[in-house]
């Protein structure tokens, strides 16, 4: 959840890391509800938006590109398989503005529904309609933008 979340491994193992510190502190009060896996999200979601909000987070920025690939994986005929739909909708989902990726993650990767998604991102279950809403188009779009062999591998799967 973290990374879908962030699109960042090394982010998301630091946000995980802050969570399971944060609920380190809380564990008194967590082990007597019933609702740890409830809690844990919520925590990881809050250490993701925290995180989001730091001055020096604003002014990051990713400048210059990546290498190009070996030729193996620069050939459309094999970029097919779970590795390759898991790059292309992870690039999507990064295209998703932050509050609509979340609700996105918490509804549909998490299962929650609408009220319980509601509770994590503290808004009403409209704000929560919307954002799903706004976020499905954006990815949507960004998925239709996809390379061709992207989309077919897509629809394929």
């Amino acid at each position: 959840m973290a990374y879908l979340l962030c699109g960042d491994h090394h982010l998301a193992d630091d946000l995980v890391q802050n969570a399971l510190i944060r609920m380190y502190h809380a564990w008194p009060r967590i082990e007597r509800s019933e609702a740890v896996d409830a809690y844990a999200r919520k925590v990881l979601l809050r250490c993701w938006l925290a995180e989001r909000r730091k001055p020096w987070r604003r002014k990051e920025s990713r400048q210059g590109d990546l290498p190009d690939p070996p030729d193996e994986l620069a050939d459309p005929a094999n970029q097919v398989g779970p590795a390759h739909l898991r790059d292309v909708v992870g690039r999507a989902l990064a295209q998703v503005p932050p509050r609509q990726r979340a609700a996105v993650v918490l509804r549909y990767w998490s299962q929650l529904s609408v009220a319980e998604t509601a509770a994590a991102l503290r808004c009403s279950e409209g704000t929560v309609k919307s954002q799903t809403a706004r976020g499905l188009a954006t990815l949507r779009t960004a998925l239709a933008e996809a390379d061709p062999a992207d989309e077919k591998s897509l629809s394929d799967g």
